[in-house]
């Protein structure tokens, strides 16, 4: 499983013009599954990103969670994270897991991270085509895999 986490001061997902999910401050991620994960890579990506300490203190240190600053969670399935650039000109797909298993990962995913944050998890719509509004905070992106043999 593929996580780009980028912190931010709101974000949006449309699908039409229309906003179906929206958060304030907190943490935007594009998730993509892949081939060979499980329940418990889910798991250990959401354990991974709760509590994870990537908002600055008073003195200027990332200190802080998504948790501690009251923050909002938006959870978007993106499966080009999973995309093999290390051939030709293309991108090949075979590493990312196809649906339904995918979207059920996807959402045993944000259904744990919501549980061990305590904190609101909205979620764009899986397959569909939308638009992601990022306002990115700092900027501060960070990359983070998990599954097969990845921490």
């Amino acid at each position: 499983m593929r996580a780009l986490l980028q912190r931010v001061s709101r974000g949006t997902v449309r699908i039409d013009d229309s906003a179906i999910a929206e958060i304030g401050r907190g943490v935007v991620l594009l998730v993509g599954v892949e081939v060979g994960d499980d329940p418990s890579t889910a798991e250990a990506m959401a354990r991974k990103i709760a509590g994870l300490r990537i908002f600055d203190d008073p003195a200027g240190k990332m200190n802080l969670s998504n948790e501690d600053i009251g923050g909002e969670y938006l959870v978007v399935s993106q499966f080009t994270l999973c995309a093999d650039l290390s051939k030709g000109k293309r991108p090949g797909f075979e590493g990312a897991m196809k649906p339904p298993e995918s979207e059920r990962l996807y959402r045993v995913f944000c259904d744990r991270l919501a549980g061990l944050t305590r904190r609101p998890v909205r979620t764009g719509r899986f397959g569909a085509s939308m638009t992601v509004e990022i306002h990115s905070d700092g900027p501060a992106t960070f990359w983070l895999e998990t599954g097969r043999g990845r921490s």
